[in-house]
Parts: C-alpha cells; structure tokens; sequence
C-alpha cells in the first residue's frame, strides 16, 4: 500500500468521526475550574444534547477541508443509540481512493470500530475478488485513540457534552442556515481539556495526529435550531476544518458490517505503510 492511500483513509475517517467526536468525555478533574458562562448558553446547550441523544441517529451532509487539496465530501445516516456506526457516499476522487473505485462516490462503512469502503474487486493482493475493504480505526487514531474513541463517543451528543469543559463559550446570535432559525455557539477547547480525544490526536501511531499537523486546541461552532437540535457544527483542528449539516434526525437503518468472505482487511497493511 503507498502511504498516499494510508493518508486518504486517514482523511476518511476523520471526515466521519472527528467531525462529531469533538471532545467525547466523561466528567473530568479540574471540570469545576472551566471559565464561567452564562446560564442560558448551558441550558440551550444542555437541550441541544438531550434532544440530540433522544433521536439516536441523523441524516448529515458532511465536508472535511485537509488543508492538503479537495475538501471531502460525504452524505449519509450516523447513528448513535446503541454504539456509533454510519453509512455514507463519500467522493472517491477528493478521497484519492479511485484507483480501487471507479465510481464517482464510494460508500463507506462504520461499525463496530472498523471502516469499510466498498471498493472494486483487484486482481491480486489482500483485496483480490473483494468488495468490500476493512481498515480497523487502530490503523487511524492508534491504540490508544481508538480505545478512547470506541463505543459512542464519536457521536454528536458526545461532541455536544463536550463544549461543557471549553475555556470560552459564546453566543454569537441569531443566524439563518439551510433555511432555518438557529442560535449560533462558539467554543475554544484546549489540549487540557479534551480528554479521551487527546489520545487520538496525540497518539504518534496514529494517522490523525499527523494529518491534523498537531492539535493544542479545537475551537466548535455549533447552530442550534428552535427546536433545541443542532442544525450545524464545524470543528477546527489545526489546518483542518470539518462541517456537518444536520438534515433529518431520526428513523434511519441499522448499520451492519459486510460479509467477511467479501471482505479483505488492509489494517496491518496501513500500518506498515504509516511506520505502525
């Protein structure tokens, strides 16, 4: 595998899951020393979070700018009630992923903590009469990341049970997105604060840390309809920026893995290639 290949599913991952783990944690020390905010941000971001967590899934439109070239484009349905999983058409060419796709979008596959990109069958190799590729995200965030990121903690109300340990909440407004009303929120979080998404970022194993070029704070918008959902939500990371519009929230599909006889896992594969 060329470490080109590894960097673009690196960039695959991340579009799907960073965009929404922003700062999955649990309630961690020096949480009662966080910067004082008003009453009514946290309420409104209190609802947001438990509306967002009743629904359990959500059709999304997503971006990631790398920084690097294309911005990625993805679309799908995420689902979070029991465990994170998502299944999307991503573009196969911003993603560097056409020579194993010749279609212009590759669906993609989250579940269980592994990824899947239903990719052409190749001649020979790991993937040789496969369908479907199989990337374990240890090959992306480290052992540590993925550890700290299993489970829902990629989810949106992960994200949003987050902003509660930022350095600075603001509210910025009323503000019209994808023809609707919404609150716009911002929030700066620094590498002390982040908790289990710090192993990802800072794991010297994993692709993310040198994707995002190293991260010492993460800064969230969030647009937050009238009825307390979240509409909209960009992360900046470093030189990366990542938006998901928020299109449907619930009543989506369950997401299951591929055939294993379909199957050929790359995971060591990408690790050899990124120096494991």
């Amino acid at each position: 595998m060329k470490p080109r290949h590894s960097a673009a599913w690196a960039g695959a991952a991340v579009v799907a899951l960073v965009a929404t783990a922003g700062c999955g944690t649990k309630a961690a020390e020096g949480a009662a020393e966080a910067v004082d905010r008003s009453a009514a941000i946290m309420a409104a971001l209190t609802r947001a979070t438990d509306r967002a967590d009743q629904v359990g899934s959500a059709q999304v439109e997503m971006t990631t700018d790398l920084g690097t070239g294309t911005p990625i484009a993805m679309d799908g349905t995420y689902s979070w009630g029991d465990g994170y999983a998502y299944d999307v058409q991503m573009d196969t060419k911003a993603s560097q992923m056409q020579t194993l796709q010749d279609a212009p979008t590759i669906r993609t596959l989250l579940v269980d903590g592994a990824y899947y990109y239903d990719v052409d069958p190749q001649p020979s190799g790991p993937l040789a009469g496969k369908e479907w590729m199989k990337v374990d995200a240890s090959a992306v965030f480290g052992e540590q990341g993925a550890q700290a990121l299993s489970g829902s903690s990629g989810s949106p109300v992960a994200s949003l049970k987050g902003l509660k340990y930022a350095e600075d909440v603001d509210d910025l407004g009323t503000e019209t997105v994808d023809g609707k009303r919404t609150t716009h929120y911002r929030a700066t979080i620094d590498s002390s604060r982040m908790g289990k998404f710090k192993d990802a970022l800072g794991d010297e194993n994993g692709l993310l840390g040198a994707t995002t070029g190293g991260v010492d704070s993460i800064t969230v918008d969030i647009w937050v309809g009238d009825d307390d959902l979240p509409v909209r939500i960009l992360q900046v990371m470093g030189a990366m920026k990542v938006t998901v519009d928020f299109e449907k929230f619930g009543a989506t599909a369950e997401v299951k893995a591929p055939p294993a006889a379909q199957t050929g896992d790359l995971t060591e594969a990408i690790k050899d290639a990124s120096g494991r």
